[in-house]
């Protein structure tokens, strides 16, 4: 077990510190310009059916099932086999929203930032190597299948007095505060087509709302933080 933190900052990476949206957006160019629509339909079409199956998106998992069922000799399909490559080589640094990286290096100042992220045990991984994350939390980083369901481990991981949630995502940040009640601040980002999606906002406001991650460096954590008995400051959502 890591040794005790006053406060650790958990920070979601898709749509929340880098523009997956732009990121999916240029893989389905990729797919028209190298297969066609009726090909790229199909393995959009399998990429939803295994999400459902896992709970996550698994982009190289619905290639693997695209190759299988899709291509008579997948074996020769040069072109299917430099799509994992357009995937795992994508220059996801360029994709980072602006001030991402600002935002955790003022965060650090407060207490231990993670990186806490749904995904698979390949991509995932490799998309936070390469977007320069992973180093900027120092190596900090939990992948899980549903990290809300995860908080256990999460906080035998990283324990601390007081937890801190930036996610896009409000499904996500109310059941983290239902679990963790006050021993929890959620911070919203508005930001992907989660956070304007009307389903996926019908939830409670989060603690803190803003419009985009570099709203964090002019957040004065020194405030937020300062009254562990719950009783915060309001904040508009």
């Amino acid at each position: 077990m890591s040794a005790a933190h006053d406060t650790v900052f958990l920070m979601d990476v898709d749509n929340t510190l880098l523009d997956n949206d732009c990121v999916v957006g240029d893989l389905r160019n990729h797919l028209l310009q190298e297969f066609g629509s009726l090909s790229a339909e199909r393995y959009w079409t399998i990429f939803e059916e295994l999400r459902s199956e896992l709970g996550y998106a698994d982009y190289l998992g619905a290639l693997q099932r695209y190759r299988v069922r899709e291509l008579v000799d997948p074996m020769n399909d040069a072109r299917l086999l430099q799509m994992s490559t357009f995937l795992i080589d994508y220059p996801f640094a360029d994709r980072l929203y602006a001030k991402s990286l600002s935002a955790l290096k003022h965060l650090q100042r407060f207490g231990t930032t993670v990186i806490l992220s749904d995904g698979d045990v390949v991509f995932q991984p490799r998309k936070v190597q390469r977007s320069g994350l992973w180093q900027a939390v120092d190596g900090n980083v939990l992948i899980y299948i549903h990290k809300e369901l995860m908080l256990e481990a999460v906080q035998q991981h990283y324990p601390a007095r007081h937890y801190v949630m930036v996610d896009d995502k409000l499904r996500i940040l109310t059941a983290m505060k239902e679990s963790l009640g006050e021993k929890l601040t959620t911070i919203f980002v508005r930001q992907g087509h989660y956070a304007h999606d009307p389903a996926s906002i019908a939830y409670p406001p989060a603690d803190i709302a803003l419009e985009g991650i570099g709203d964090l460096i002019d957040l004065d954590m020194h405030v937020w933080l300062s009254h562990p008995d719950g009783t915060r400051p309001a904040t508009s959502n």
